[in-house]
């Protein structure tokens, strides 16, 4: 896809940020009979104001609404640090957009607008959050902060890497993961976002993802697939040409010869995943970009509450 394209697709939004303070908003309309205590429109707790009770914490904005005075329970300036991690990998620009299919039917598209939900809920709740991007190179790092100033940088990026995309990008999971647990010093949640697409083994990138962990980090993955294809392998019984995005190699097959054998071989591989991940105490969230984005915030407000 072309990046004027791209561009006209983001734009068919308007933004990035208003969309995604659109899928948060819509959450939070439905989290009427929600487990999470405390979280209303305006992400924050409140008590009734008893006269005589300084003003200060009066929430006007409630007030204007209902009427009533209430008054945040309330007002850290920083509550949680989360660090967001994107895998750039050509794998993760899979599957190309048709011209009218909105940008996050692919899986960056999707790890983008999902980042960008958790980045609109940090926002309300003033958390700090930081970004991590990497492929073939550890392509960026911006600290954990709660400005405005941080977020809309932050947000600019996201957006840069729907309208760039270069071809035959590797991804090296192990080397960059390493590298970004050296950097997060403070007690952070860490959120990656990935295909799972790697050639080192597995045995290493448990070990990285594990490093994560070192300073008591709480570790949520997103893996993130394209789930027509990647796992129910759903192509007709034409002769088909498959091309590793990462690498180039080609293979000429029919897909219904293999397509047991493939979703067996996939299954397995989701499985061990899964197994090895909670024996690590890492979270792991299976996630397709047919999904809407409601796992992604269930997932963060439950773990939330259990980071503490």
């Amino acid at each position: 896809m072309k990046i004027e394209e791209q561009k006209e697709i983001i734009s068919g939004f308007k933004h990035l940020e208003l969309l995604a303070n659109q899928v948060v908003e819509g959450f939070i309309s439905g989290m009427h009979k929600s487990p999470f205590h405390g979280f209303s429109a305006e992400f924050a707790e409140h008590k009734t104001y008893n006269a005589g009770e300084s003003t200060k914490h009066i929430d006007w904005k409630l007030f204007a609404k209902t009427d009533r005075l209430f008054t945040k329970k309330y007002e850290e300036e920083t509550n949680l640090r989360c660090h967001l991690i994107i895998d750039n990998s050509s794998s993760m620009h899979y599957p190309k957009l048709k011209k009218e299919e909105p940008f996050y039917h692919n899986k960056i598209g999707f790890s983008v607008l999902a980042s960008a939900v958790l980045m609109n809920l940090l926002k309300k709740q003033r958390d700090a959050v930081g970004l991590s991007i990497y492929s073939d190179t550890y392509e960026y790092y911006a600290p954990e902060k709660g400005s405005d100033r941080h977020h809309r940088m932050i947000l600019n990026k996201l957006e840069d890497l729907l309208e760039n995309f270069k071809e035959a990008k590797k991804t090296d999971t192990v080397t960059f993961l390493h590298q970004i647990a050296e950097k997060i010093h403070r007690r952070s949640m860490i959120v990656l976002f990935t295909d799972m697409f790697q050639t080192e083994n597995r045995e290493a990138l448990f070990n990285a993802l594990q490093h994560l962990k070192h300073n008591k980090h709480k570790v949520v993955v997103f893996h993130v697939m394209d789930k027509k294809t990647e796992i129910n392998f759903n192509f007709d019984n034409a002769p088909r040409k498959f091309i590793d995005l990462e690498t180039g190699e080609e293979v000429n097959i029919f897909a219904d010869t293999i397509k047991e054998v493939y979703e067996e071989k996939v299954n397995d591989y989701f499985k061990t995943l899964a197994l090895t991940c909670a024996q690590n105490k890492i979270k792991y969230v299976p996630v397709a970009v047919e999904e809407n984005f409601e796992k992604i915030l269930t997932t963060y407000l439950v773990e939330k509450q259990m980071f503490g």
